[in-house]
């Protein structure tokens, strides 16, 4: 028996047809579907039930869930980065996570859950997983700080030791298309591309960053979850860790990647980025990976090239977009 958090959502949901992918059913999906198009992403997925996020606790708590635990991916969270209530967001990704992990360690569960980069803030401090240097960041909005002061709190009880928080970087894929606000770069890319035949980037402010040259790290979230089925297997393998390629690509390689993935040429606009941005812009991003890596895991990641070339052509332009 799996259980994922945050099973409709992006990742989690990936992750649920990766799981089906190995023959696993035996899967409870934990989330809030809404009004939303979150349920999409579960249509044709192989799952024993769906519990709302809301009534998981007392379910466990009653006993209600009667078949062992192999493992709780705990992908569950309110990833909005414009969200202003931390009060919200101290409940529900503070909190929740916090008794999730203490249920999992009490009982000998694997527990593995989505911390995020946005822990590193603006970058300038770097993008350290070393326990040591978690407290240092300085995250830019309440969402990064939420997933920040679970990390300081694994940390001060000695959990990084048992359990696994994963720092998502630039997450890019199919079943991402109910994040409405959130879409990544490449499904806007996309859209964009298509609906109008070109692209539109922000212009860099900084010398030393040509226009559409601002970088990130972005991960195709397939190998997302090859990197979490990796860690269920080896349950040693524990800690704050860097998710991503681990070499940071310019927008302009994004963009070039889409054009080229759809056989056309490239047509890229730059555009007046809005004035309450410019003071809290990340140029740089770039995962760490080797933690990752010193642990063993020794899977390729998925080139961006290659990654936008399958997300655009075995989903977006096939009649089945989700994976």
């Amino acid at each position: 028996m799996y259980i994922v958090t945050g099973g409709a959502g992006f990742i989690g949901s990936a992750f649920v047809s990766f799981l089906n992918h190995q023959g696993i059913s035996d899967i409870i999906i934990v989330d809030e579907l809404g009004s939303g198009d979150r349920w999409k992403n579960l249509v044709g997925k192989k799952f024993t039930s769906y519990i709302h996020k809301d009534d998981f606790f007392s379910a466990l708590l009653a006993h209600e869930i009667t078949q062992p635990i192999n493992a709780i991916i705990h992908l569950g969270a309110n990833s909005y980065t414009t969200e202003r209530d931390m009060d919200h967001l101290y409940r529900n990704n503070f909190d929740y996570t916090r008794k999730l992990a203490e249920f999992a360690l009490d009982r000998g569960i694997r527990f593995i859950y989505a911390s995020s980069a946005a822990v590193y803030g603006d970058g300038t401090r770097g993008f350290s997983d070393s326990d040591s240097e978690t407290a240092n960041f300085r995250p830019l909005n309440p969402y990064g700080y939420s997933k920040q002061l679970f990390d300081n709190h694994a940390i001060k009880e000695g959990w990084q030791k048992l359990i696994t928080g994963l720092r998502f970087f630039n997450v890019y894929g199919p079943n991402e298309y109910h994040k409405t606000g959130q879409f990544s770069v490449a499904y806007k890319a996309y859209l964009q591309a298509k609906q109008e035949g070109l692209v539109k980037l922000f212009k860099s402010y900084r010398p030393d960053y040509r226009d559409g040259e601002q970088q990130r790290d972005f991960v195709y979230v397939k190998d997302c979850c090859e990197v979490i089925w990796w860690l269920i297997n080896n349950p040693n393998a524990n800690g704050i860790l860097n998710i991503g390629f681990g070499t940071a690509r310019s927008w302009n390689d994004l963009c070039n990647s889409v054009f080229s993935a759809l056989g056309h040429k490239a047509n890229i606009e730059y555009i007046e980025m809005p004035a309450e941005l410019q003071g809290q812009y990340q140029y740089y991003t770039e995962a760490n990976i080797e933690r990752l890596r010193t642990l063993g895991y020794q899977g390729a990641m998925t080139s961006l090239e290659d990654g936008v070339k399958d997300y655009i052509q075995s989903y977006l332009e096939a009649q089945i977009q989700y994976y």
